[in-house]
């Protein structure tokens, strides 16, 4: 039976992982059979070459797996496509095993809280924060082997302080916030102003974070597309605070900016270039954010033969087969967690506030096993005030800020 293939750079980032290390590898980059194969060595297996080799058991039983993942990934059974080769399986009569495997959502991850001496894999960073997820995660860390994958492991210190109290460089987050944490004394709620001792919170990071060099074979492609907008209709919601649709008053800055961002989105501009673009690439993922949008979308008059698919909240449909198809995704249901290799083109009919979710949902089709090497990557967009800044912050790889773009 032949053995796991892996890559140079997959090898490599196995050699410098370790208990309760970050795995950190773009989007596509082969994490999770990477993760995978660190628990196989871990526990008595052995790959012979970078092209495999003989299929080599683990010691039996192996430790218990658990792999904390989105639920997404779940129920597609993504993971379980990556357990085939080491002859691992969540199904407890076929497993070669003798161990127990179980694939689980990050919802769920507090049931896994009692679990000892066993080997966990946090699929996609979620312990931010100190919520009930974190606490979980830190008990899990106590008592059990651990690693966890990330293509955007963290923008700020602060979403560091979890992993690095489970790595036991802090006892509680308190000690964190004490050392570290100067907070803002002019902000009506705690705003963190900037942060002491960097030097050592870049060495600790340095300590835990094992990127892999992954190079990409794909080469991306990304064009703005400027649509039209109603000025005078944008005005009028900017200078009045005035809900035209519900026909009352904005009460927050949140409320304002989903009323312009309504008010250009809607344009029929945007729907217009998202048909040409289907014209030009007639199997295309679209990835939007608001359910007037999907109405919007459903409407356009797609070329004849196209099947349209969805996947949000509401529906959990597949991507479509044949020559012609528009899969609509809401960033918030399917920015990650799934793969396409059917098609070298994503459209972002609206922007996301987030840097981080746009670059997962760049990354749906740009995987090691894509037949494409060139990806069309169209931002449709319009020149109000309002896209214009979602687009500053998305260059400056932050997150958009409504607070500050509105003065209340």
């Amino acid at each position: 039976m032949a053995g796991i293939r892996l890559f140079d750079y997959q090898l490599d980032a196995i050699r410098r992982m370790k208990n309760g290390c970050i795995l950190c590898g773009g989007v596509g980059s082969g994490k999770s059979l990477t993760a995978l194969s660190y628990y196989y060595l871990q526990n008595g297996g052995a790959i012979e070459s970078v092209t495999g080799g003989e299929y080599i058991p683990m010691d039996d039983p192996p430790s218990d797996l658990y792999i904390i993942t989105t639920a997404r990934k779940r129920d597609t059974f993504e993971w379980e496509k990556e357990l085939a080769p080491f002859l691992l399986t969540t199904n407890g009569e076929t497993n070669l095993y003798r161990n127990r495997v179980t694939i689980d959502s990050w919802n769920n991850i507090a049931k896994y809280a009692e679990a000892k001496d066993a080997f966990f894999i946090f699929d996609e960073q979620r312990v931010v924060g100190s919520g009930v997820w974190v606490k979980s995660f830190l008990k899990i860390a106590r008592a059990n082997r651990w690693i966890l994958l990330s293509a955007t492991p963290g923008d700020s210190w602060s979403e560091y302080i979890p992993v690095f109290v489970a790595n036991g460089f802090y006892k509680n987050r308190t000690q964190f916030i004490r050392e570290h944490v100067i907070y803002s004394h002019a902000a009506k709620f705690p705003k963190i102003e900037r942060y002491l001792g960097e030097g050592k919170l870049e060495a600790l990071r340095e300590a835990i974070l094992v990127d892999m060099d992954f190079h990409r074979p794909t080469v991306q492609h990304h064009e703005d597309i400027f649509v039209p907008y109603d000025a005078g209709l944008y005005r009028e919601i900017l200078r009045r605070r005035w809900d035209v649709w519900k026909d009352e008053p904005i009460e927050n800055a949140g409320g304002l900016c989903y009323c312009l961002r309504k008010a250009v989105n809607l344009d029929e501009s945007r729907q217009r270039a998202a048909l040409e673009i289907a014209e030009k690439h007639p199997r295309m993922i679209l990835f939007y954010s608001f359910d007037y949008e999907l109405e919007a979308l459903k409407a356009i008059g797609w070329p004849p033969g196209t099947a349209l698919a969805e996947w949000n909240g509401h529906r959990h449909e597949p991507v479509p087969e044949g020559k012609k198809w528009v899969y609509l995704v809401n960033y918030a249901a399917g920015a990650e967690g799934w793969n396409c290799t059917k098609t070298d083109t994503i459209v972002f009919y609206s922007q996301h506030y987030s840097y981080k979710v746009t670059t997962q949902a760049s990354g749906r089709i740009d995987r090691l096993n894509t037949p494409y090497r060139d990806l069309y990557y169209y931002h449709l967009k319009s020149r109000s005030g309002i896209d214009i800044a979602i687009s500053r912050a998305l260059r400056e790889k932050k997150t958009f800020n409504e607070s500050r773009f509105i003065k209340w």
